[in-house]
């Protein structure tokens, strides 16, 4: 307490010189001192009001308090004089024991007496109601039923009350009405024949459906207040709850299994069509029954039960068994997609739960799926093996029946604009057509992936074609005479590449979204063109096969004395080439160029080879002036079947007249320049080359070969590789090399003396 004074006291001067700290605040201490007067008295005015609030607070509960203690002593002698009041009552209660049983027996007496004429007249009723159920009157036999049920419940209720461990009398009145059970049952066996052919019962007679769901709600009610009784009694009747809602609900799901399963006769020994058969017919009796469901039979049933929300759901797990089951079974490719378009796409669409007298009663995206993922998944892979294994017969066949043709002694058949073909890829693209149609009616993925399957099978397929193609080239070779229309369906295979082209670019643009290649689409494309390379070099060989002996006579003795062996060769390849003009492009274009190549590197292979050796300047000029003109033959011929006149053409054509001039040249001191002016122009060219160039002019010294080789060696141009190379392939006969390497070394030899 004394240091709380002093706190205060000291907070006060520290306030008090806060106030004081300028000598002219010395005239507003009576100011300050009236103000803090003022805020002693409000502090002092709330304490002794807040202390008053306290007291009047505890004055209140200990008041109430008092009160309290009073009630409870109040109670306590109530309490008292009730227990004592019991005390003294309880010899009454005992002595009413004999009223009770009064009044039992008057409640048991009463019940008799109102059931007395339905007692005695029992048998009468029980047969009256049997006639009443064989004549369908339901209602009416259902309300005598009733009134016996009611007879018998209450009499046995009476009993259980009296004496409910008296089984005696209990099986006396029981046994008095057991006749009743077996109407029940007869009732019950009338309304599970009504519900069972509800579907024509609400066509022809709506009314016998409204008194069988009526009988049923009846029962439903009885049940419900037996039910009642029972937890309050502990009695409940005989044969009660019945439950004949839940069996109603039972017997309508039976009956649409059995309309499902009933319309399922169709076998895939008596049709091969069968499971589209029994789909449609499926799909036929499930919309119309429940467009009848939607149109008649919701009016027969009461709100509550939600009738077409409940047939949808029964409808939609009998479809789905059977089709589990019809998964189950070993199915054929195209009863698999038969199966899954129908469950994939038919079932929702509008033919089926999606027309549009049904979707405004259900929203058919919450059923759950007809076939489990699984299954489904498991359908598509075995049509996948299937079909690969059915795709590989096909295309094996058909390759087959293909080859036979190419035997034939008639020609092949040519297309509209007269270019020749077979058959084949119009039967393969048909197949993959139809089948990816058919793939197109499961859903988008699974159509690309037959797709590129497809594609996959395709490339497999063309590696077997080009075989095919080697193996039928060969036969020919064997002999030549057979078979008869060899060029011509050697042309047909190279255009059926084309063909191929154009046909999987249609299938990918009719079949896929994306726009992107495929991974087989290189190697179908480098197999095809492979396949056209072959077929084209094929046919050039036939050429050069006949033109073999006209090519041995270049640059010959018999040549430069006069020949017409270019003269045949062109002949000869005009008319072959008459026969190429079927092929498509580009495959002709290309197939002319290289037949203008190998004419043209033949006709220098024959320089090179060093068939002749001129004598002189006159054979060298004849010679020369011959390859001239026989380069311009050359080039006629190829402008003329290329129908343009272009530089590559030209320039072929020009290294024979290149060549020409180094031999026609008459100053033997240029000849050095005409050889680089012809390595300049040709810088694929080798030194061999030139060695037998310099052989066939035959009057270039030892020295001047030696010369004009190592000067070009020091100055050879570069080989840019822009043009098509000419002398790459052409080989010098090893003897003219061996020949001129020893001559060079032994000049070699005699310059170094």
């Amino acid at each position: 307490m004394e240091e709380t004074n002093r706190e205060a006291v000291a907070t006060a001067v520290q306030r008090v010189a806060g106030m004081l700290q300028r000598s002219d605040q010395l005239d507003k201490v009576e100011q300050y001192c009236r103000r803090e007067a003022r805020k002693k008295a409000s502090v002092e005015a709330r304490l002794k009001a807040a202390i008053q609030s306290q007291l009047d607070g505890v004055r209140t509960g200990l008041s109430q308090l008092h009160n309290a203690l009073r009630d409870v002593k109040d109670i306590q002698n109530s309490l008292a004089d009730v227990s004592k009041d019991w005390r003294q009552s309880i010899n009454t209660i005992e002595n009413l024991k004999d009223v009770k049983d009064a009044v039992v027996q008057h409640s048991q007496l009463a019940s008799a007496v109102e059931n007395l004429k339905n007692i005695f007249s029992v048998p009468e009723i029980v047969a009256d109601t049997q006639v009443l159920i064989e004549q369908a009157e339901l209602l009416e036999a259902h309300r005598k039923l009733m009134d016996l049920e009611c007879s018998r419940d209450d009499l046995m209720y009476e009993q259980y009350r009296k004496d409910s461990k008296n089984t005696h009398d209990m099986n006396l009145i029981r046994n008095y009405f057991g006749a009743v059970q077996g109407l029940s049952d007869d009732l019950a066996k009338q309304l599970w024949m009504v519900l069972q052919r509800a579907m024509g019962t609400v066509r022809r007679d709506p009314t016998m459906l409204v008194s069988v769901v009526r009988i049923i709600e009846r029962e439903e009610k009885i049940d419900r207040r037996m039910l009642d009784r029972k937890k309050q009694m502990g009695f409940i009747p005989p044969s009660r709850p019945k439950r004949w809602t839940e069996k109603m609900f039972e017997v309508l799901e039976g009956t649409v299994t059995t309309r499902i399963e009933g319309s399922q006769s169709v076998t895939r020994e008596a049709d091969k069509m069968w499971m589209v058969r029994l789909l449609e017919i499926t799909r036929k009796y499930v919309l119309d029954d429940l467009i009848v469901v939607k149109n008649l039979m919701v009016q027969c049933f009461p709100p509550h039960y939600n009738t077409f929300d409940r047939f949808f759901k029964l409808y939609h797990k009998a479809v789905s068994m059977r089709v589990q089951e019809l998964a189950a079974e070993d199915l054929e490719a195209n009863e698999i997609v038969s199966l899954l378009t129908w469950v994939l796409n038919t079932y929702k669409s509008v033919e089926m739960m999606g027309h549009p007298e049904l979707v405004t009663e259900y929203d058919i995206h919450l059923m759950d799926p007809l076939l489990p993922q699984k299954v489904v998944d498991e359908l598509l892979s075995k049509y996948v093996q299937t079909f690969t294994s059915n795709i590989t017969g096909w295309l094996r066949k058909a390759l087959e029946t293909d080859k036979k043709d190419w035997f034939k002694e008639t020609e092949p058949e040519a297309d509209q604009d007269g270019y020749y073909q077979t058959t084949l890829p119009a039967i393969v693209f048909q197949m993959f057509e139809q089948n990816l149609q058919v793939a197109a009616q499961i859903d988008e993925t699974f159509k690309e992936e037959v797709l590129k399957l497809c594609l996959k099978q395709m490339n497999s397929f063309l590696i077997r074609y080009r075989e095919e193609a080697i193996a039928y080239k060969e036969d020919h070779l064997r002999d030549r005479q057979l078979p008869q229309c060899y060029v011509q369906y050697m042309i047909a295979i190279i255009n059926n590449c084309h063909t191929f082209k154009e046909s999987i670019n249609s299938l990918k643009k009719k079949f896929l979204k994306s726009t992107e290649a495929t991974q087989n689409d290189a190697a179908i494309e480098r197999t095809l063109n492979d396949v056209a390379k072959d077929g084209c070099q094929f046919l050039l060989d036939e050429v050069f096969l006949d033109l073999e002996h006209h090519l041995s006579e270049l640059l010959t003795r018999k040549w430069l004395t006069g020949t017409h062996a270019v003269d045949t060769i062109c002949v000869t390849v005009e008319d072959y080439f008459n026969d190429f003009a079927k092929i498509k492009r580009p495959f002709n274009t290309e197939m002319t160029s290289e037949a203008h190549r190998r004419v043209v590197v033949e006709y220098i292979k024959a320089v090179m080879q060093k068939r002749i050796t001129f004598k002189n300047a006159d054979e060298r000029r004849e010679g020369a002036d011959r390859m001239i003109k026989e380069a311009e033959q050359f080039k006629f011929l190829f402008r003329k079947l290329t129908a343009v006149s272009g530089e590559e053409t030209d320039r072929l054509c020009d290294a024979i007249a290149a060549i020409a001039e180094v031999f026609k040249l008459t100053d033997p001191t240029l000849l050095y320049l005409e050889v680089s002016t012809l390595v300049s122009k040709y810088p694929d060219i080798r030194e061999e080359h030139i060695v037998a160039l310099l052989a066939v002019r035959g009057d270039a010294s030892r020295e001047m070969k030696q010369m004009i080789i190592e000067t070009l060696n020091q100055n050879k141009p570069s080989y840019a590789g822009n043009t098509q190379p000419i002398f790459k392939d052409i080989t010098v006969p090893t003897a003219t090399m061996t020949s001129m390497s020893s001559s060079m070394a032994a000049t070699a030899n005699k310059l170094l003396k």
